[in-house]
């Protein structure tokens, strides 16, 4: 299985209410993808609640392998479900890693 986790913070500019709304959307888009996707095993957006964490929005996802990845970076409705995130989120971070079991090792490119 290969693994992409992608953290952000909301942009400046935008009331609690409105970040809120916007992460709702983003949610909706990506976790939308499965299904439509080929490769994707699985796709959550979680939005923070909590003061004390130091990242807004995580997306976690799981694909076949890392060639369903590549593949999901370019497909249409990604890069449509992806634009909302460029628009509200800054700050990105991001892990993508190859999962063995029990053994994780890092994806390097």
């Amino acid at each position: 299985m290969f693994r992409h986790v992608v953290m952000w913070n909301y942009k400046e500019g935008f009331t609690p209410e409105q970040n809120r709304e916007n992460a709702l959307k983003i949610k909706a888009g990506l976790e939308g993808l499965k299904g439509v996707v080929p490769g994707i095993v699985d796709i959550k957006v979680h939005i923070n609640e909590l003061e004390y964490s130091n990242k807004d929005v995580m997306l976690d996802s799981t694909f076949e392998d890392e060639a369903g990845f590549l593949a999901y970076k370019k497909h249409p409705a990604h890069v449509e479900a992806g634009a909302l995130t460029k628009d509200f989120l800054d700050h990105r971070v991001c892990l993508d890693y190859i999962e063995h079991g029990s053994m994780w090792q890092r994806s390097v490119r």
